[in-house]
């Protein structure tokens, strides 16, 4: 959003509507509903998801730096709130951290999944290994890849799944091929079922090098899957290393592949960290936790803006 007009026209909608309190969401709408906000003498909400866009370039930096002086500007993860102190400037006592919520999903039949698992052609008696992630550098499949012949060497019986689509589809089918994969490998594309895609899995991979708070790890504990993230950005606010997953070090596809047969031949430790995970998910990172936060973050707002 470059065209300042779109501001205009947005102070005109909110006297039009009345409105008491804007909430804005990433760096663009953050900085305009600011500065917009600042017009209308009434408070915003800012809040900010992940730690890319807005802390390579000075006028960048300077912008939120204003925007977090402005604003009550909420963070989705300690980690996240801590580099926006650090790249930005920000003061702390100026950043709220707020977790994402995802809603408790309603189980899928088990014809539905028994259908899907048909439909993907997967063998059956087969663990099922799983990613949900648009195909992006950042997300890190390369490296689950990479260790998906050290997983088959000890668990043959294992397939995995890819969900989404993206930029890295033609490399990351190319490496599989490269590395003899392709009955054990399947690229789902877009999915719009993806609570029956989680329903398959023994259990979700999130290889990711860079995370705000994933909403992909919530969904697979809320789904009662045990999860194996990296050990980037929020994702150890969500996953209790050694209580509710396994947590490994970014880019390190053994160690990877080794977490991942330790729950692929241990069912009780995978059954453990999965119903551990499912009430951690649904006690701190419910949809209904997460409105009430905001809920009462706005209140706090409005009365300091009489």
């Amino acid at each position: 959003m470059t065209d300042w007009r779109w501001a205009l026209r947005f102070r005109r909608l909110l006297d039009e509507e009345h409105v008491d309190l804007i909430h804005a969401h990433e760096f663009d709408a953050n900085v305009q509903g600011a500065f917009v906000a600042a017009i209308c003498g009434i408070p915003l909400v800012a809040t900010v998801h992940g730690k890319h866009y807005f802390w390579e370039k000075c006028r960048r930096r300077l912008a939120y730096r204003w925007v977090s002086r402005q604003a009550t500007m909420v963070a989705v993860s300690e980690d996240l709130k801590q580099f926006i102190v650090e790249n930005v400037g920000a003061c702390p006592e100026r950043i709220t951290v707020l977790y994402n919520g995802v809603d408790v999903p309603m189980p899928p039949r088990q014809a539905e999944v028994d259908a899907c698992r048909k439909e993907l052609r997967l063998p059956h008696g087969d663990q099922i290994v799983g990613v949900v992630g648009n195909l992006y550098p950042v997300k890190g499949h390369q490296y689950l890849i990479e260790g998906i012949p050290a997983v088959l060497k000890k668990c043959p019986n294992t397939s995995f799944i890819f969900a989404g689509r993206g930029q890295l589809e033609k490399e990351l089918k190319d490496q599989v091929h490269r590395l003899g994969l392709d009955e054990r490998v399947h690229f789902l594309g877009l999915r719009q079922d993806i609570s029956t895609i989680l329903a398959l899995l023994d259990v979700f991979v999130l290889p990711s090098l860079s995370e705000g708070l994933s909403m992909a790890i919530l969904e697979a504990m809320m789904a009662g899957k045990p999860v194996i993230a990296t050990r980037v950005g929020g994702n150890p606010e969500i996953v209790l290393d050694g209580e509710t997953g396994f947590l490994v070090p970014p880019r390190d596809s053994q160690t990877l592949a080794d977490q991942l047969v330790t729950l692929l031949t241990n069912k009780e430790q995978a059954a453990q960290f999965a119903a551990r995970g499912k009430r951690r998910a649904e006690g701190q990172f419910s949809l209904q936790t997460m409105v009430h936060a905001y809920q009462s973050l706005y209140d706090k707002c409005l009365r300091s803006n009489p």
